[in-house]
């Protein structure tokens, strides 16, 4: 049983690292792709006049208000819509990539995702310096570790299988589609389940460290 288990293991990680391996190029692409997401989203801090910074600052400190009083959102009700938006971003994706032209569009919403997550960390930081890094790590960073790899993931089978229709549309290629498809239905379910962990993460455990470094700042 133990020798079954191991040899199920290494198979799965030789899959993997061939996955790895054979797509290595657009993994480069779209992480550099959402990495410079980031940067913009914190330049973008920079951009805002005075009074828009303050504004911002001004629903944070709100925002901090009722997490100091314990009034934050209800758990199960956050755990639904972070997956109920996880999940709908994921089945775009997924739709985009059985399409010609979903290309462009799946390097936006990364670029987006990128953008969003760079303005948040920076505005926290440049308004509460340090502490502002903290909480930006506890907030941000947890669900995250598992949202980001999972978008990347299937960003990348979705572009890889719009390539592949694209080539047997255009070139008249005659490689067979459907064990590229079947591995992008897997991964797509595959992304669901783990979406499952991101939004427990961010519904139970970022804002139980969250409140606790808040009220270490104020």
């Amino acid at each position: 049983m133990k020798i079954k288990k191991r040899f199920s293991r290494q198979m799965q990680q030789t899959t993997l690292a061939f996955h790895l391996k054979q797509h290595s190029s657009i993994y480069l692409f779209v992480t550099i792709l959402f990495l410079m997401g980031i940067v913009f989203g914190s330049i973008v801090v920079n951009s805002l006049s005075f009074s828009q910074k303050e504004d911002l600052f001004y629903y944070l400190n709100q925002f901090f208000g009722t997490v100091i009083e314990g009034e934050t959102s209800n758990g199960r009700e956050m755990f639904f819509q972070s997956l109920f938006h996880n999940a709908k971003l994921i089945l775009f994706i997924f739709i985009l990539g059985v399409s010609i032209i979903g290309v462009p569009i799946i390097l936006i919403i990364l670029f987006m995702k990128g953008v969003v997550i760079g303005f948040t960390v920076g505005f926290l930081v440049y308004k509460l310096s340090w502490e502002g890094f903290f909480l930006s790590f506890v907030s941000v960073l947890p669900q995250n570790l598992i949202t980001v790899p999972v978008l990347i993931m299937m960003a990348v089978m979705a572009i890889t299988l719009s390539f592949k229709l694209v080539k047997r549309q255009f070139i008249q290629s005659h490689q067979p589609i459907a064990p590229l498809f079947s591995s992008y239905i897997l991964t797509f379910v595959a992304a669901l389940c783990l979406l499952v962990g991101a939004a427990a993460t961010e519904a139970f455990v970022s804002p139980f460290f969250m409140e606790r470094v808040v009220n270490t700042i104020f």
